[in-house]
């Protein structure tokens, strides 16, 4: 019974913050509008730095929140939080209600991993933040900085399923930042404050 926590989790991350947030506010898809991404990135060249920030939070918080939810309702299990906190990261990249089509995952994914071990996602946080300023690369910021925590984890001593969660979820992000990595690579990529 406690394994259909991950179904919670998948569903909970599955909420398409940014596209609500343009769809309700402007009335547009934003899904036509610049990298055509639902994240906060691209909610930021639609709306504004206010509300990229606002569905960056929001979108951290609702990764973590059925994990919250599972551990408040007495599972510890390392093993099955790391699952729940998973699935929703994939529910946000790949949402039932938008065909599957969604975001990359890396504020979700660092909401998730927060609420599995705050000082590990803090640290990555603040290295994705040092590497954004220094390269103005949000998605090479988002590669390394999540890269980082399954290192940061085992230096923590958190369980080996938290540690196998963050790899997953650094893979996953690599795969769903193909296009930044191969414009990075032609150095087309954009940078903050630019295109």
């Amino acid at each position: 019974m406690n394994w259909l926590w991950i179904v919670v989790g998948y569903f909970f991350g599955s909420t398409p913050t940014g596209f609500l947030v343009v769809r309700l506010l402007r009335g547009e898809d934003i899904r036509r509008h610049g990298s055509g991404n639902i994240g906060a990135t691209n909610v930021g060249r639609v709306m504004g730095r206010p509300w990229a920030v606002a569905v960056a939070i929001f979108d951290m918080a609702k990764g973590g929140l059925a994990v919250i939810l599972a551990r408040a309702f007495g599972v510890a299990d390392p093993l099955l939080l790391a699952f729940v906190g998973v699935a929703g990261v994939c529910g946000h990249n790949f949402p039932l209600w938008l065909r599957f089509k969604g975001g990359k995952g890396v504020a979700t994914s660092f909401g998730v991993l927060f609420f599995l071990n705050p000082p590990s996602a803090l640290i990555g946080g603040a290295l994705w933040y040092v590497i954004m300023r220094l390269s103005r690369y949000v998605s090479l910021a988002s590669m390394l900085s999540l890269a980082s925590v399954p290192l940061l984890l085992f230096l923590f001593k958190a369980p080996g399923a938290y540690v196998g969660a963050a790899v997953f979820l650094a893979l996953l992000t690599v795969v769903r930042h193909r296009a930044n990595i191969a414009r990075l690579l032609a150095g087309t990529e954009s940078k903050v404050g630019k295109g």
